[in-house]
């Protein structure tokens, strides 16, 4: 089970994640999307394609570009096409 929190808010729970260059990625149905937003942010990887973001929302605090997912992922990557990823400096990430 791998469980990510911002400031004790649980914001994905999953025993489903999917390792990619060392960060987990979560199945969408795994993260509790009332606690984040759209961003405009968007990055290209080679392998992977088109990256959107999501800024995490809890109460007043906005963290931007908190988290990254693949809309659209290249054929090498369709495994994780729509998964969420979050940036390990902005959120704590638990493994158990």
């Amino acid at each position: 089970m791998v469980k990510v929190t911002y400031k004790g808010s649980t914001i994905a729970e999953s025993s489903s994640t999917r390792i990619v260059e060392g960060n987990h990625y979560f199945p969408p149905g795994d993260v509790k999307k009332e606690y984040f937003g759209p961003s405009d942010t968007h990055t290209v990887c080679p392998w992977k394609g088109k990256a959107s973001y999501y800024s995490l929302k809890i109460g007043d605090e906005v963290v931007p570009d908190a988290a990254w997912y693949y809309p659209q992922a290249y054929e090498k990557a369709k495994d994780i096409e729509g998964y969420v990823a979050f940036y390990k400096n902005k959120v704590d990430i638990v493994e158990n």
